[in-house]
């Protein structure tokens, strides 16, 4: 098959998803990578699905009322806007880390340059400041805010929030939005973790290559069992040699 960027496409096979190649030892925290990573990713994609679907709940909550009366507007973008930014967080993080992973998992000896390398850990911290950005933000404005209605009174406002039914004005109240912040602080954290085992392990490469420790030993180990025989046997011939002359 084709190389693209120096990866050989034919090393994506169905077979290294299997548990016995996945989860060897032979690479560098491999393991531990693979699952922080997806937690990582896991939980940030999960926040992004909550955080979305009320997010959708509050744009129909805006335009149900104002076909109802268009001098009546609902503002709840406070909401739309960080939901949003956090659906952005979620799709990021999914892809630096989501490539990560399959990088590690089909090229786990492939060859990057000095570039590459800065780019992995540039996107990497750059996941880390969004993703704290957005928990942060997240959480104070579902904590602390509330949407409202302009345009009718107070009791006007009411009779229409309640045709529509769902989406309360208050953002703490809404249990979508309170399980999207929960599922997005563990996903942060996992992000900044996953940050650091992703140079932690770009370091381990400059250094020792992508090996681990006992998987370089063994293969050190290997390669002298084979050529102490060949010594042996070289021996061998020139005392018979010697003999025969």
């Amino acid at each position: 098959m084709a190389v693209i960027w120096g990866l050989d496409l034919k090393e994506m096979q169905w077979g290294k998803f299997k548990s016995g190649y996945m989860w060897n030892n032979e690479y560098h925290n491999r393991r531990t990578k693979f699952i922080i990573y997806q937690l990582a990713m896991i939980l940030c994609v999960v926040s992004e699905s909550l955080g979305t679907a009320a997010l959708s709940d509050y744009v129909d909550q805006q335009k149900f009322v104002s076909r109802l009366n268009s001098n009546v507007t609902v503002h709840n973008n406070n909401f739309i806007g960080i939901a949003s930014y956090n659906i952005f967080v979620g799709i990021y993080v999914a892809t630096i880390f989501g490539s990560a992973f399959f990088f590690d998992l089909f090229w786990p000896e492939r060859k990057e340059s000095q570039g590459v390398k800065m780019a992995w850990k540039v996107c990497s911290v750059f996941a880390c400041m969004l993703s704290l950005a957005c928990a942060l933000a997240y959480t104070y404005i579902v904590a602390s805010q509330s949407a409202y209605v302009t345009g009718t009174n107070a009791a006007d406002a009411q009779r229409l929030l309640a045709l529509y039914g769902g989406s309360p004005l208050k953002y703490s109240e809404n249990g979508r939005a309170i399980a999207s912040i929960v599922f997005l602080w563990p996903g942060m954290i996992f992000t900044f973790i996953s940050t650091y085992l992703l140079w932690h392990s770009l370091a381990h490469v400059d250094a020792y290559g992508p090996m681990s420790k006992h998987a370089r030993t063994e293969k050190a180990v290997d390669s002298t069992s084979i050529t102490e025989p060949t010594n042996l046997d070289n021996q061998s011939f020139t005392s018979t040699s010697r003999a025969v002359a």
